[in-house]
């Protein structure tokens, strides 16, 4: 639950455009996450996390000490209004929050130019591909409390983000099994999803139990954003772009091949 959901009247703590701090009620939703999968049998716990870099994302007040990075969504930016803002890395967030691994760089850069509703879902399938092969391959390597149990790579990975990327990431791994177009995230739910095929990626997850499952949070489900919550032109059927952050337009975009740093980087 972000603070510019209750006022106008706040400032980004990091500097980075559009990154407002949680609220103090968000606070409290993210501190009922982390109570719900500290209530898990250790054996059911997350052994990696990797969460949005925008301070607003709650994955910051998970007491794990590996919280990392995942991209969010902008829609297209409207030409000559600048770019979108790109929050600072985890060596720069660090500095907020303690636990984020700072030796984990990203897989993928979103593009600052922003992406159309099919081509997210496209980023996010060729980022799992990526992600998943990187994991298998022991990237990032398990802790000695993992190692003890006999766990050659992470097995239970948690991923923290904003609606659209929580939509397609779950769009992705579980395929036709979902349409994403009726799926809606609230603030603070968690999906579960189980792998049924080995050697593949994309559609090879089911999702276990409740999609979106807001029943542990005091106030159940809060907020809650799907795709068909967009803006769309109404001539094209496209998304309506969005304006960039003034004083950006010749500002590099850092991205190569959507961002795709393989093998020894992350999203």
């Amino acid at each position: 639950f972000r603070l510019n959901w209750v006022t106008t009247n706040w400032t980004s703590a990091t500097g980075t455009a559009r990154d407002p701090t949680l609220a103090a009620y968000g606070v409290l939703q993210a501190e009922q996450v982390a109570k719900h999968f500290l209530a898990m049998p250790e054996a059911d716990r997350p052994t990696a996390i990797f969460s949005s870099p925008f301070y607003s994302d709650p994955g910051g007040y998970c007491p794990e000490p590996s919280t990392l990075r995942i991209g969010e969504w902008y829609s297209p930016v409207e030409p000559g209004t600048g770019l979108h803002p790109r929050p600072g890395n985890a060596a720069f967030l660090k500095q907020y929050f303690p636990h984020i691994d700072t030796s984990y760089s990203s897989t993928w850069l979103v593009s600052r130019h922003g992406e159309s509703t099919e081509e997210v879902q496209k980023r996010t399938d060729d980022f799992l591909e990526a992600f998943v092969l990187r994991v298998e391959r022991g990237d990032p390597p398990q802790t000695e409390q993992h190692a003890a149990r006999g766990l050659s790579s992470h097995k239970k990975i948690l991923f923290l983000g904003h609606a659209a990327s929580c939509i397609t990431l779950i769009k992705s791994l579980a395929g036709a099994k979902v349409d994403s177009s009726d799926i809606r995230i609230g603030t603070c739910s968690v999906t579960r999803m189980d792998r049924g095929r080995e050697g593949s990626v994309l559609g090879a997850w089911s999702v276990v139990g409740q999609l979106a499952d807001a029943s542990f949070l005091e106030n159940g489900v809060e907020r809650d954003w799907g795709f068909r919550d967009i803006l769309v032109d109404e001539k094209t059927g496209r998304v309506v772009n969005d304006h960039g952050v003034p004083g950006s337009e010749n500002e590099v975009d850092e991205t190569s091949r959507g961002g795709l740093q393989l093998p020894t980087s992350k999203m």
